[in-house]
């Protein structure tokens, strides 16, 4: 697969409930990541790491914690995504929490407005985030990225991606497809509905096999559709993947998450990633981002089996 990409760490755990996801973006290259797209005939290109404000470990203020430093970051990451997408390249944000998802979705959305591009978004998680304040006792604002996309958060990330003069929300809840759900909080559950987000949570994929979610997922896409993947590593589940601060049980298997990314990159589509929630102070030996990068290898063509690609 010829294509050119550009790594981007953002190393802070400002949005999360536990310390650090801010050495995640370490984690992935100690991992290979580079060499490992290399391999693979990827052009890439390493811009280092993005530098913001501390986290000062504080309490949530008016339902939202750390929030003026998550605006900080969040605006960081959009420019340098944008910029990116700007100059032709696809960029892979190496997190950091996952509320960082409100500044790279930002600015995947500002492009597709600017080039007359589709979007869809495959949002590959254990949790929904599409919490309010009003619904979560943390404020922890790594619950909230989907909501705050759509709409539904404070004005400073809601507005975040309105460079171009757009007004409104990022995106419309109608473009993301969630995979590998199963952990939403009952408040949380209705607004996800009312919302219209199409979900294929784990019980989907139980009864139906993650071939048909996939296929689903990926349905309608076409040549002028950028896809985006937010991929937060938590999708995984912990007895493969301990390196996250919010486990839960019951994700998919290592073949199920094979599939998953082979069949991203057998759509041809993939234009942008985030890599999130990996916090390596939770991991055994580094196991879930070595994990991470054999399945974003997967993403860039790596199959088990030589196949055609269409």
């Amino acid at each position: 697969m010829s294509c050119a990409v550009t790594l981007i760490g953002a190393p802070t755990d400002i949005g999360a409930g536990a310390r650090g996801a801010s050495m995640g973006p370490e984690a992935l290259r100690v991992a290979g990541l580079h060499a490992a797209l290399a391999g693979h005939g990827v052009d890439v290109v390493d811009r280092g790491n993005l530098a913001g404000p501390g986290n000062p470990w504080q309490p949530a203020v008016d339902g939202y914690r750390h929030l003026p430093e998550v605006v900080a970051w969040n605006r960081l990451v959009h420019d340098a995504v944008h910029a990116e997408l700007v100059a032709g390249r696809m960029p892979i944000l190496l997190g950091g929490d996952h509320c960082l998802a409100v500044g790279s979705i930002g600015a995947v959305a500002r492009h597709c407005r600017t080039q007359g591009r589709k979007l869809r978004v495959l949002w590959l998680d254990a949790h929904a985030d599409f919490n309010t304040s009003a619904l979560t006792p943390s404020g922890n604002l790594h619950g909230m990225p989907v909501a705050c996309l759509c709409g539904n958060g404070p004005r400073e990330l809601v507005e975040l991606g309105a460079g171009d003069g757009h007004a409104g929300p990022a995106i419309s809840p109608k473009v993301v497809r969630q995979i590998g759900i199963r952990s939403v909080d009952p408040g949380e559950k209705r607004l996800v509905h009312e919302a219209g987000l199409e979900v294929f949570d784990m019980r989907f994929i139980d009864e139906h096999g993650m071939r048909h979610a996939m296929e689903l997922a990926l349905a309608t896409l076409d040549a002028n559709t950028h896809l985006h993947v937010s991929f937060d590593v938590d999708f995984l589940d912990p007895e493969i993947a301990p390196g996250v601060g919010t486990t839960v049980p019951g994700g998919p298997t290592y073949r199920e998450a094979q599939l998953c990314m082979e069949m991203i990159a057998d759509s041809g589509r993939l234009a942008s990633l985030d890599v999130m929630e990996l916090n390596p102070a939770l991991d055994v030996r580094n196991k879930t981002a070595l994990l991470a990068v054999d399945l974003i290898e997967s993403l860039f063509g790596k199959s088990t089996l030589m196949r055609e690609r269409g």
